[in-house]
């Protein structure tokens, strides 16, 4: 951002070779999928860490929604892979560590076939009454062994497969260890229809120029807190032809670029080279599984005003302890070349 508010561009680094770049645009799009990785476990891909939303923090700019985070109730424990809600459809059943089947407590007539938000919610005060099964007793079993191999076979091969890979589980004599996971993050960086990015000044919402957002990454208020499958792709297909849209309607072949300050991107670089030559004693993994598992303690499905400040705190000494972070023993290798891309 220029001091006059406007996106002039990106600086970024390659994970190829390590190489800086500096890449003026007229246009600058953040595509960068949601923070579903800042919990303990979630569907998301390993690269939704909510970088783009920090950028935009970074950049002085606000975020909105953040606290409406749809969990899909049966993730698999510790991997996060999706089992369809179709295992349930099929006749597959939840139950806790004394071997009941919960949900005829909390939706008597649908049970387990209840919404994801009902079951969500249902498998969290399972876990927090202590009913929850394995030895930290913090997920859920999902039955699929009571019904016909051949069934299972026929119509569910593919969970099957996944429950064989990632949770090491015969679905045909074992349960499914299972747990609410972040599925889809409503909240993001705000645009408008045309997903160009918003901020309010005076009171009024405001164009921030050269800067557009789509998908998971932004917010175009299309969903509610619990988001719908097909806003989703609203997100992605709509919206992301509109940034293509916006972006040549903002364009004229052969436009000129102004120059950019000459200290363009230099404050980005001296925080990479603050990290790279930390020296602490704790490594980012730990870190990052401090920061998770508190996200998922407190500020997952079931929250009150004693988990979210709860969670506040921890946060918080998660964040103090970034202070003491090291970087691998062989250190961050990087290419302090820095390349201006027109």
């Amino acid at each position: 951002m220029d001091s006059q508010g406007t996106c002039r561009g990106v600086t970024v680094m390659s994970i190829a070779d390590g190489t800086i770049h500096r890449i003026r645009a007229l246009n600058t799009v953040i595509a960068t999928g949601g923070y579903g990785r800042a919990y303990q476990t979630c569907t998301s891909a390993h690269t939704c860490t909510g970088d783009g939303g920090g950028m935009v923090t970074r950049a002085g700019l606000p975020l909105s929604d953040l606290e409406f985070v749809q969990f899909h109730p049966t993730g698999i424990y510790g991997a996060g892979c999706l089992i369809t809600e179709g295992c349930r459809g099929e006749g597959g059943v939840l139950r806790n560590a004394l071997g009941e089947r919960f949900m005829t407590r909390y939706a008597p007539s649908a049970q387990d076939l209840a919404s994801r938000d009902v079951v969500s919610r249902a498998m969290t005060m399972e876990i927090f009454g202590g009913r929850g099964v394995g030895p930290e007793k913090d997920h859920i079993y999902l039955h699929l062994n009571h019904l016909d191999p051949a069934i299972l076979h026929q119509r569910l091969p593919g969970i099957s497969e996944t429950a064989k890979i990632f949770a090491n589980v015969d679905v045909t004599k074992e349960p499914i260890p299972v747990v609410p996971t972040v599925h889809y993050n409503m909240g993001g960086v705000p645009t408008n229809y045309k997903t160009e990015v918003t901020r309010i000044i005076d009171g009024k919402e405001v164009v921030v120029p050269g800067l557009l957002a789509a998908g998971e990454a932004a917010v175009a208020s299309v969903h509610g807190a619990n988001r719908l499958g097909a806003n989703s792709l609203l997100d992605l297909v709509i919206f992301g032809r509109a940034a293509a849209m916006t972006t040549k309607a903002h364009y004229t072949p052969g436009q000129a670029q102004p120059e950019l300050p000459k200290d363009a991107g230099e404050s980005s670089i001296a925080m990479i080279e603050h990290l790279r030559t930390k020296s602490g004693t704790l490594e980012t993994a730990k870190i990052r599984r401090d920061m998770q598992r508190h996200m998922q303690r407190n500020a997952a499905v079931y929250r009150t005003e004693k988990t979210l400040k709860e969670g506040c705190d921890r946060i918080d000494e998660v964040y103090e302890s970034f202070k003491d972070v090291k970087i691998n023993d062989k250190g961050l290798v990087w290419n302090t070349d820095l390349l201006e891309t027109l």
